[in-house]
């Protein structure tokens, strides 16, 4: 917020600041006609924020912006005869106010030099006084969640390594797991310090909202589509340790590689027609239904390794057992695709959240799959990794966002690990924050639609959907909302995984 001091003609109710300062021996100007009381600074040494302004005699007067049409920066800075001084907090980004004075013009000011010590004084002020503002508050809310959730996910793995010949019942290789895991998160971080300045330099910028809470329109924008560098890493790593040969890998990666697809002309549309939205909401819908019931169809007509002997099969809890679905696994298997990447879609609205959760969600399926097909563990290892390394630059306050190429990917390469194992109950629970995330926009938009029908104007359950836009708006920090859906989701997918070995 900046506040503008202009100069004033008024000489009327004099304030001398600082109050210990000799009055002023100079008769007062002329005031005009419904000028206001102005302010009067006298032989003393004004200071705000750290910066320090030497001055005789300084009229001034301040402006409010709701009270008075405030001209431009252009039209009072080219006067001639003006000086100006600017006076600012220093906080960086974060800077809420700022403050500038001019001289006025029908009053002598004599003019100053300042020192070079005199100025070498003010700087070494002005760095003493950043350090102890920023380490009031730079309390890194951003890194404390990744350190959190790597922390859990890094014990959880490697725990999960150590024992997982009593879950497989099978010789396994050393660090199942945990080697594509740390590989996509080491590689993707890496890459990422080169791929985001890359998107900043061609201005591919996040298209803010318009429905969206004011308080995002006042960050800085960063960059979006930041699934073209790790969501491919993902994949690469992942199809690179489990080769070729194994056909679950090779399918999983080509859906990804699809939906990942989808979303890149969604956000190449949204660029260039610099809206909120691409691709319309029934073609981008068809288009995710075509991928999906070409994936269901190949799962139907290819050889698939299964311990079962049957495939279509649904593993559930006791004492539900295997249930065979037959055509309606087809059908499970397409809205599975469909609503796990609009699932993602929808909770990419804050720092760190949708990449967070997903990495969560792919390690319980890893562990869900693990006792059918080994190698699609180590796809959702290596995509939990991916979506690590990207947490680096997404952490609050984000770098870049994943758009739709990346959320949209990570949407289908969860639904293909569940379609080719048939643990759709697990993907649910583990996805629990996406389930339900879109469960509060079917409802609002349900309840506005009924309502704009029946009544003539639409009313609202919620402030905004999603579900954590809602938070904001009841006040919750952004970083507060992000570690709740972590914690929220770490034992989500705890839960799916205990679920997942009971039903196998």
């Amino acid at each position: 917020m900046r506040a503008r001091l202009a100069p004033s003609v008024a000489g009327g109710d004099e304030l001398p600041i600082p109050a210990r300062a000799a009055r002023s021996r100079r008769p007062p100007a002329r005031r005009s006609a419904g000028a206001r009381p102005g302010l009067k600074i006298h032989n003393k040494t004004f200071q705000r924020l750290g910066c320090r302004l030497r001055q005789s005699l300084i009229s001034c007067r301040a402006f409010d912006e709701d009270s008075i049409d405030i001209p431009s920066l252009d039209d009072w800075g080219g006067s001639e005869g003006t000086s100006g001084y600017m006076i600012s907090s220093s906080d960086g980004e974060d800077s809420d106010s700022e403050m500038i004075l001019n001289p006025s013009n029908d009053m002598d000011v004599p003019k100053y030099k300042v020192s070079t010590n005199d100025a070498l004084t003010i700087t070494a002020h002005r760095f003493a006084l950043i350090g102890r503002r920023r380490r009031k508050r730079r309390i890194k809310h951003g890194i404390l969640n990744n350190m959190g959730l790597i922390t859990f996910m890094t014990t959880f793995i490697l725990l999960l390594d150590w024992c997982a010949w009593r879950i497989v019942r099978l010789p396994l290789p050393q660090f199942h797991l945990t080697r594509p895991f740390f590989m996509s998160a080491v590689i993707a971080s890496c890459i990422g310090y080169i791929f985001v300045p890359l998107l900043d330099s061609f201005n591919i910028y996040q298209i803010l909202r318009k429905e969206g809470p004011v308080k995002h329109y006042l960050k800085k924008r960063a960059p979006t589509m930041g699934g073209l560098f790790f969501v491919p890493v993902g994949i690469a790593v992942a199809q690179a340790i489990a080769g070729f040969s194994s056909t679950e890998v090779t399918a999983a990666n080509v859906a990804t590689l699809a939906f990942a697809a989808i979303g890149f002309i969604d956000d190449n549309l949204t660029l260039v027609k610099n809206r909120n939205h691409g691709l319309s909401a029934w073609l981008k819908l068809l288009l995710e239904v075509v991928v999906a019931t070409s994936f269901a169809l190949w799962l139907d007509c290819t050889r698939i390794s299964s311990p079962y002997g049957m495939k279509k099969l649904v593993p559930l809890p006791a004492p539900l057992g295997i249930v065979c679905l037959g055509k309606f696994y087809s059908l499970l298997t397409s809205f599975c695709f469909v609503s796990m990447g609009n699932g993602i879609d929808l909770t990419e609205g804050l720092d760190g959240l949708a990449g967070g959760v997903s990495a969560l969600a792919f390690i319980a399926m890893s562990v869900v799959v693990l006792p059918i097909c080994p190698d699609l563990s180590i796809f959702g290892a290596s995509m939990a990794g991916a979506c690590v390394g990207f947490l680096l630059h997404n952490r609050y306050k984000a770098s870049v966002f994943m758009g739709d190429t990346g959320s949209l990917a990570l949407g289908g390469a969860l639904a293909a690990m569940a379609a080719c194992t048939g643990m759709f109950l697990p993907l649910f629970i583990s996805s629990g924050v996406f389930v339900v995330e879109a469960f509060f926009v079917i409802l609002q938009v349900s309840q506005f639609e009924a309502t704009k029908y029946l009544r003539g104007y639409g009313d609202r359950i919620f402030q905004m959907a999603p579900l954590h836009h809602h938070l904001e708006l009841r006040g919750f920090k952004k970083p507060i909302i992000v570690a709740g859906a972590y914690l929220l989701s770490s034992v989500l997918s705890l839960f799916a995984g205990y679920v997942g070995l009971i039903s196998a």
